[in-house]
């Protein structure tokens, strides 16, 4: 199971620890939802989810500031008796030091941000299913061409990391070599990254590792991208049938989502950086509505109408 320290969220979001006495090292998060504990803070723990962020916004603040001395703390004690992951304090909102105590006392930790609470929730949501999302690494190259990212697979030797870099000398983007991880962020997208280890390194049989980043500027590589098409190079075999028209599209599966993916097959003098940026423009073409193929066969279909 993925986990995020607290520490991690504090040092992404430039949260300052209110509780210096523990290690938010130690505490981690499990989910990426979030929960406003208006009800637990008036009583009602029934359904109260505490493997979740906590966030004290103004409307929570501001009920916890008018209630009886005496009723305030019986809340503080039930609320902070639970283990919960974090509390953030918005708004640069301080708890009182009655809170402060029990906090500590509980081991719970305590975080203050000055950002309004419903951007820092939203922020905090999307980083979470990032970091906490469903992750594999594969073989293969990732490159930001036009803004699609195109993922060159194939065995080890046949092209991958040189089609990657006549790419790169084209003006696209590098966002990985030799391994990618990809993240599953929801239903429909899948996002790459780069080892840290080998993060703008490109392997080139032969003469070995180049920093692209060194090399080429930092215009030139990318942390992470969407994965919006798959390549396949294969070497090219006479028997075998290839797809000429593309009025079908094929697909390949990553953590159970499904990308567009083709199979190039390899032969001498095939400029394969020219053939990627065409089927990443086709691509995206085709998400804009527009199908060469299928154009192609509509006007096959009217000259046929037109003879009979």
């Amino acid at each position: 199971m993925r986990v995020v320290t607290v520490q991690r969220l504090a040092e992404l979001f430039q949260m300052k620890n209110l509780t210096t006495q523990i290690d938010l090292n130690v505490r981690e998060i499990t989910v990426s939802d979030i929960n406003r504990p208006a009800l637990q803070f008036c009583g009602y723990f029934e359904h109260f989810t505490q493997e979740r962020v906590q966030i004290v916004g103004m409307v929570e603040y501001a009920y916890l500031q008018q209630l009886d001395p005496e009723v305030r703390r019986k809340s503080y004690e039930e609320f902070l008796s639970y283990d919960v992951p974090c509390i953030i304090f918005c708004r640069g909102f301080i708890p009182d030091d009655e809170f402060m105590e029990i906090a500590v006392r509980n081991n719970v930790a305590v975080l203050s941000t000055e950002r309004a609470t419903s951007a820092i929730t939203a922020e905090i949501i999307r980083v979470l299913n990032e970091e906490l999302a469903p992750c594999i690494s594969i073989h293969g190259v990732l490159v930001d061409v036009y803004g699609e990212g195109l993922l060159i697979m194939g065995e080890s030797g046949i092209g991958k990391s040189e089609a990657a870099l006549e790419l790169i000398r084209r003006g696209h983007r590098l966002v990985t070599d030799d391994v990618v991880e990809i993240r599953r962020i929801n239903e429909r997208t899948l996002i790459g990254t780069s080892p840290d280890i080998t993060r703008y390194f490109i392997e080139l049989r032969g003469i070995g590792i180049i920093d692209v980043k060194a090399l080429y500027g930092a215009e030139c590589v990318k942390e992470k991208q969407s994965i919006d098409l798959v390549i396949k190079l294969e070497d090219w075999k006479k028997d075998n049938e290839y797809d000429r028209l593309g009025l079908e599209e094929e697909y390949t599966e990553f953590l159970g989502t499904k990308v567009v993916c083709h199979s190039l097959p390899i032969r001498p003098g095939r400029n394969l950086a020219v053939i990627c940026e065409a089927a990443a423009v086709n691509h995206r073409q085709k998400k804009m509505g527009y199908n060469a193929a299928q154009e192609l066969y509509r006007r096959v279909q009217e000259n046929l109408n037109r003879g009979n």
